[in-house]
């Protein structure tokens, strides 16, 4: 029994709610029939054909015809109803049927190409409804002669209006995932702030209806660029639907049936348009943060895997010597004391291997640091021995100022990190240049506010103005095969240390970062 009534009751629900919609938007009806302003129940049916495509056909028939008698007492006669209804569950039916070829339940408003594709549909399934169904009543002899275009006109609009208004709110609000991020994007302090504004705004532009003509209706962007611009296309969803409730209570509360309530829906659904508009590009330059947020930390990952590996390399050296040293004392025979230091030398460096493995998972994960207290010369003189052999190799004359004995707060494998990738690039700038003319040198400063600049210069070509605008964006690198990527990562990480990293413009090359020492220098006496 439960899985019978989980199959078949959202048709009931559907027509129930179907009828409520058509009830609430009866405002303004043209000849007294079903042709109206706003009607947002196309759009409730348009996204229940999305979901359960043809098997929609019967029970949005039904609810037309039930439209038709419980709310409008059937103005065209039972004959005519019918016909009526069975047209606009054919031409309804047509523009479902091309959204559900064009789309899947979960992108219509993925981009801004196909917004404009559906607003292509349904403006196309709108024409045709209107014309058939308006061509039918006017047949039947209940439009006048020589107002069956402005009938269309007002039909097409009412349904178009409803539609593109309704229907992005409705889509979110179909499926588990979408009321879950429409939630999850509205529930903020920031949500009612634009929503205040949306109606003191409304107060404000239609407090006179009758006599303002619309004039002042461009103040009502105010609250769609908030909602957009901050929370993309589902803010935009719901300010525009609760703008066009505020606008027909408006309407229908000041009786105002002198202005032309088509042509203010009509502005309407351009505010509407524009606002799904900014709100579409807003959730794509999001999403592109992202991905790029994502191919950064992948690329850290890599640089950081790079460092750690060098880490590695002593624990493991020393695993490996306690081990023989474990194997001879057993093949001896001696089990004591030597035996149970070389067992404890052992779990000590596994547990720091162990350690570095962490840290390289967790700066994968979330970019986490772990900050210590770091004499500023180890931290140079590590990094600058692996670069030693290559440097005797390519005939590159290194030298090396020794700074003072500061500490700096730093995450060690990660300051490494920038260091090894400004001198990879020195390395690579020199190499263009004859031998006995390859010079790098890395010199330290201590600057007042308890800061340390480090230095790293070469005698390469050095960084023109125009590059140096430019060096640290994303994907521009001066190597043929390079990703453009060290120079971010690496001033995103003295950033993150809260330090800054730069380029100076000059004949030769020189980079230049400056790391916040260490509150306290106790640890000097340790």
């Amino acid at each position: 029994m439960r899985p019978f009534l989980l199959r078949y009751l959202p048709y009931p629900l559907f027509v129930g709610l179907y009828l409520v919609f058509d009830w609430v938007s009866y405002i303004d009806p043209l000849y007294g029939l079903n042709i109206t302003p706003w009607n947002p129940d196309p759009a409730l049916g348009l996204v229940f054909w999305l979901a359960y495509g043809r098997r929609a056909a019967l029970p949005w028939f039904v609810a037309l015809l039930a439209g038709e008698v419980l709310v409008r007492g059937m103005p065209a006669g039972p004959l005519v109803s019918v016909l009526g209804a069975l047209w606009l569950t054919f031409g309804y039916g047509l523009t479902g049927a091309a959204l559900r070829r064009s789309f899947s339940r979960g992108d219509i408003f993925d981009n801004r190409r196909r917004l404009f594709v559906w607003v292509g549909i349904v403006l196309a399934g709108t024409a045709v409804n209107g014309v058939g169904f308006i061509s039918l009543l006017q047949y039947a002899g209940l439009i006048p002669r020589g107002a069956w275009g402005l009938a269309v006109l007002r039909f097409g609009i009412g349904d178009l209006v409803g539609v593109l208004v309704s229907m992005p709110l409705l889509w979110m609000l179909a499926s588990a995932a979408g009321r879950a991020r429409l939630r999850a994007t509205v529930w903020r302090w920031e949500t009612a702030g634009y929503l205040a504004l949306s109606c003191g705004v409304l107060w404000g532009v239609f407090g006179s209806l009758g006599s303002a003509e619309f004039k002042h209706f461009y103040f009502l962007f105010l609250p769609v660029i908030w909602a957009a611009s901050r929370q993309g296309l589902y803010g935009t969803a719901l300010i525009v639907f609760v703008l066009q409730l505020g606008i027909i209570a408006l309407v229908k509360w000041t009786h105002a049936v002198d202005i032309e309530v088509y042509e203010l829906q009509m502005l309407d659904a351009m505010l509407a348009l524009v606002g799904f508009f900014i709100g579409i590009v807003v959730d794509e330059l999001r999403k592109v943060a992202e991905e790029l947020k994502h191919t950064l930390r992948l690329a850290a990952a890599g640089e950081m895997a790079a460092a750690l590996a060098h880490e590695l390399n002593q624990p493991l050296a020393a695993l490996a010597t306690y081990g023989k040293a474990c194997e001879y004392l057993l093949e001896r025979g001696d089990g004591g004391a030597l035996l149970q230091g070389a067992i404890r030398h052992m779990i000590v460096e596994s547990d720091r291997a162990a350690e570095v493995v962490r840290r390289l998972r967790d700066f994968f994960r979330t970019g986490a640091m772990q900050l210590e207290a770091v004499r500023a010369g180890a931290l140079v003189q590590a990094i600058t021995q692996q670069f030693q052999a290559q440097f005797r190799l390519e005939g590159v004359e290194f030298s090396l100022s020794e700074p003072e004995a500061l500490l700096v707060h730093a995450d060690r494998l990660q300051i490494e990190l920038v260091l090894r990738n400004l001198l990879a690039n020195a390395l690579e700038s020199v190499l263009a240049r004859p031998r006995g003319a390859r010079r790098v040198w890395i010199s330290a400063e201590r600057l007042g506010g308890g800061r340390l600049r480090l230095s790293v210069e070469d005698s390469g070509a050095g960084v023109s103005s125009a590059l140096a605008a430019r060096l640290f964006e994303p994907f521009v690198s001066s190597k043929a095969s390079g990703l453009g990527l060290g120079l971010v990562l690496s001033r995103a990480i003295v950033e993150a240390h809260g330090g800054s990293l730069w380029a100076e413009v000059g004949q030769h090359g020189m980079f230049r970062f400056v790391l916040p020492l260490a509150e306290s220098e106790d640890y000097l006496a340790n």
